[in-house]
């Protein structure tokens, strides 16, 4: 075998709470903006809801796709797909043979809509009034299936599902099809519409879900002394992955290296982090190995930070493990600040804005931190957008999922 070819990120799309797309999220994760607010329904009276408010998408898919399209997917579907035409176009729509072309775009809840809808109208309405769609709707593999149809993807087409690693995950596998030498070009990334009340409601008798239902746009505050969970988002994340050879026939722009990925399992609870945070450090240390980077390369982390009490701070102790005294340089970033936090997609999405931080050299802030958690020993950025140094800089992407899954990503500068 000849050496492992090098993988670089040519195209980046999305649709989240703060934007349609990759310019407009990136622009309002800059300017510290927030996604969440209040619902727009009649749920919160109708089932008694305790939460009251989401990070809920910004650009309605009616305004993008047409209908039949929309009539035959379910929403974590649609999603994916907007995102995955502007990574496509961002691309520069690679000429490249259909069995060398890959696609790997998880779920971590998949089509919860589809699902309680065709219950709701099994219980109502009879079962012949059940769609025959239902089940090509709501697999979890759906959004893959559509992102395959859409790109013409045959070198095959994966779900990895790991709960709020399953973005990450996702793009983790992508790298490994190219390196591996079963496609040139993979498309990947996470998806989630859960913004539905069945979750909402699960997620909030688990105590995990903000209740700061007076003021939503300031309820998701990583590693504030203050925090009281995270804020459910919703929406899609997509990135190009190319194999740096195909990417130089094509000219294409390269902007960023996947130069590493770690994974690993806690097995220690299927909710909760294990407070050693092993199982953290085991991700992060095999990423950058993978990457060939030491600590002192690293100038950047976004953080998984979901803003649950438990969670931040050990994350927060896992990376000062991993990165020893370099961590003191380290511009820390907590995204979900400002998007919530997108359930399978979330992996993703902060994987296109690492990409960006590393490709612009700027950290994006994390809101809502008025009382730094005494703990926290890290250089967090907040409020405003930190430049990162010139010159060849790492940076690492964390992703931890329900079930004890831990992903970590390198980027490294083009």
């Amino acid at each position: 075998m000849g050496p492992r070819p090098d993988v670089v990120v040519t195209g980046l799309g999305a649709t989240t709470p703060l934007g349609g797309d990759v310019p407009t999220t990136w622009a309002a994760a800059l300017a510290g903006v927030s996604g969440a607010r209040p619902f727009d329904t009649s749920w919160v009276e109708q089932y008694g809801l305790p939460v009251t408010f989401a990070a809920t998408i910004a650009v309605a898919p009616e305004a993008v796709l047409d209908r039949p399209m929309l009539r035959k997917m379910d929403p974590s579907a649609q999603y994916a797909v907007i995102a995955t035409r502007e990574a496509w176009a961002h691309a520069g729509s690679p000429q490249v043979a259909p069995e060398r072309l890959g696609a790997v775009v998880s779920s971590g809840i998949g089509g919860i809509w589809t699902t309680m809808d065709a219950w709701d109208t099994l219980r109502t309405k009879g079962a012949r009034r059940v769609l025959p769609m239902t089940v090509p709707m709501l697999m979890p593999n759906s959004p893959v299936a559509y992102v395959s149809l859409e790109v013409g993807a045959r070198a095959g087409a994966h779900a990895l599902v790991s709960a709020c690693a399953s973005g990450a995950e996702a793009i983790a596998h992508g790298a490994q099809m190219i390196r591996a030498g079963h496609a040139d070009v993979v498309v990947a990334g996470g998806t989630e519409a859960a913004v539905h009340p069945m979750p909402i409601a699960a997620f909030a008798a688990s105590r995990t879900l903000s209740l700061r239902n007076d003021d939503p746009q300031a309820a998701s505050r990583p590693y504030d002394v203050d925090r009281d969970g995270f804020v459910i988002g919703e929406g899609a994340a997509v990135v190009v992955l190319e194999s740096a050879e195909h990417a130089a026939a094509r000219g294409a722009r390269v902007y960023a290296l996947l130069a590493g990925v770690g994974t690993s399992a806690d097995a220690y609870h299927l909710t909760s982090p294990d407070p050693s945070g092993q199982g953290q450090v085991r991700a992060v240390h095999e990423a950058m190995t993978d990457a060939g980077v030491v600590p002192a390369d690293v100038v950047h982390v976004n953080a998984h930070a979901t803003s649950t009490t438990v969670g931040d701070m050990v994350e927060a102790h896992s990376i000062r493990q991993v990165l020893g005294a370099d961590a003191d340089h380290v511009a820390l970033s907590a995204t979900k600040s400002m998007t919530g936090h997108l359930l399978g997609g979330a992996g993703a999405l902060e994987t296109v804005l690492t990409v960006l931080a590393v490709h612009h050299r700027s950290a994006p802030p994390t809101i809502n931190v008025a009382n730094p958690d005494p703990e926290l020993d890290l250089d967090l950025v907040r409020e405003a957008p930190r430049p990162l140094p010139s010159g060849q800089v790492a940076a690492v992407n964390n992703s931890f999922g329900f079930g004890g899954h831990n992903v970590a990503l390198v980027l490294t500068s083009a």
